[in-house]
């Protein structure tokens, strides 16, 4: 593991929201053109317990809120539990996603994980455009010569009670105003990341 991804913390009221928004703020301050990163979410104050040492190493060592841990813990007996991404190694090149994910164990400490992956998506109207007749590969490359396509990075964060959240930040609207969120926008990577659970 490697240090999480911290900064101010965003304005969102779910803990996965707020967690896969601080995620896709990370990965905009790396620039286009990366290769996906894969995070473990960690209950905050389980890791400030269990893990003293890492808590302060990744400055979460305070239980104010809004003291820079990612995740603004709310004060009072109504706080809620917050979320620390914490990076895990580079994903190996040149395995396909579906089957790395099929690897993965989490230990019981992690509460959910999180994945930011850039994708090449056409629009809807597009859609009808597509030949019957091609493969996986076949479809990428033709995808990849469309005039509309659009470059995306998706972001995108599950729990193990299976709570599922996403943000898509396309390319060409390259702002954090711009970034649109919502449990079902990428159905099958949720469903993927989901799985790594069972």
């Amino acid at each position: 593991m490697s240090n999480s991804p911290t900064g101010g913390p965003p304005l969102a009221a779910d803990p996965l929201t707020r967690a896969v928004l601080e995620l896709d703020e990370y990965a905009a301050g790396f620039g286009w053109d990366r290769p996906p990163r894969l995070f473990a979410l960690v209950d905050t104050a389980r890791l400030r317990a269990q893990e003293p040492g890492l808590a302060r190493r990744l400055d979460l060592d305070t239980e104010e809120p809004g003291s820079g841990d990612g995740a603004g813990l709310a004060a009072g007996p109504a706080a809620q539990v917050s979320y620390t991404p914490i990076e895990q190694q580079e994903l190996p090149e040149g395995q396909p996603l579906d089957e790395f994910l099929g690897t993965i164990a989490w230990p019981d400490a992690v509460g959910g994980c999180a994945l930011t992956v850039e994708r090449l998506m056409l629009p809807p109207a597009a859609e009808a455009e597509v030949p019957e007749d091609l493969d996986e590969a076949g479809l990428a490359a033709w995808v990849a010569e469309h005039p509309r396509r659009e470059e995306v990075r998706m972001t995108v964060g599950v729990l193990r009670d299976g709570s599922r959240e996403a943000a898509l930040r396309l390319r060409s609207k390259d702002a954090p105003t711009e970034v649109l969120t919502g449990p079902e926008l990428v159905p099958g990577l949720a469903r993927a990341l989901a799985a790594t659970f069972d």
